[in-house]
């Protein structure tokens, strides 16, 4: 494979990559409806601090989500894809979220948690 051939790939790669775990697709699905604060994706799936800065982490790294620091919150989102395969493949992902009974379930936990005041 040519070196051009290879970066045509590269970011469709990355997203995959990031996206070829269950815990990583769960946040990008509550992510999916808007901005997030951390202790709210550590509350609605139930998972540890550490567990939930290491999967974000990983979805930085590859372009998937971004982070906003306001005060010692820090809030998370779906970042733009700038390539558009990515963005494609990314948009028709979302789009059948609500079709799965596990991150329903995520989003309904989400509302359950979130609310004024909600961020420990």
């Amino acid at each position: 494979m040519s070196a051009a051939a290879s970066l045509e790939v590269q970011q469709a790669s990355r997203l995959f990559k990031a996206l070829g775990d269950e815990t990583r697709l769960r946040i990008v699905a509550l992510l999916s409806h808007g901005e997030l604060c951390v202790c709210h994706l550590e509350s609605a799936l139930g998972l540890t601090q550490s567990t939930t800065s290491r999967q974000l982490s990983v979805l930085r790294a590859a372009g998937v989500v971004e982070p906003r620091r306001e005060g010692s919150w820090v809030y998370y989102r779906l970042a733009p894809q700038l390539d558009e395969v990515c963005k494609q493949q990314l948009k028709a992902l979302v789009s059948t979220f609500g079709k799965q009974e596990t991150l329903r379930k995520d989003v309904e936990q989400l509302l359950e948690t979130r609310g004024p005041g909600s961020c420990r």
